[in-house]
């Protein structure tokens, strides 16, 4: 019989970060993943927070105003409009590489930076228009 840990020890690894190059394209997918979770974490937690306040009368949504307007619940708001934002660039690119077009490395690089760089601008733009306006 054959001893288990030379078999375990002879047997091929699995392509890792020390085979794989660091790619946008690849911190655009983890993006994606922390975003959608963030919405459906956080952003759920505090619709449902948000709709029992409001359901609650006045002294409910007095202190769910509170919080939000705090610097803390600030972070969280700007922290959710991102995510979607984030999630939203990250779809639309999702959805033109479905029609096959943008696999060329270059190309994909190229629109993975574009992705990353127009959440944070669409979550600017966004919370510039709430507190400019």
């Amino acid at each position: 019989m054959a001893d288990n840990r030379t078999q375990a020890n002879n047997r091929p690894l699995s392509p890792h970060l020390s085979i794989w190059k660091w790619s946008p394209a690849m911190t655009v997918s983890i993006l994606h993943r922390i975003s959608g979770n963030g919405l459906a974490v956080a952003g759920l937690l505090v619709l449902l927070w948000f709709i029992g306040a409001v359901a609650g009368g006045a002294d409910s949504y007095d202190a769910f105003a509170e919080h939000a307007g705090s610097w803390y619940g600030m972070v969280v708001l700007v922290g959710i409009s991102w995510c979607f934002f984030n999630h939203l660039a990250s779809g639309l690119r999702h959805l033109v590489l479905d029609t096959g077009a943008g696999f060329e490395v270059d190309r994909n690089n190229s629109w993975s930076v574009i992705t990353m760089l127009s959440g944070i601008a669409l979550t600017a733009a966004f919370w510039a228009v709430i507190l400019l306006v």
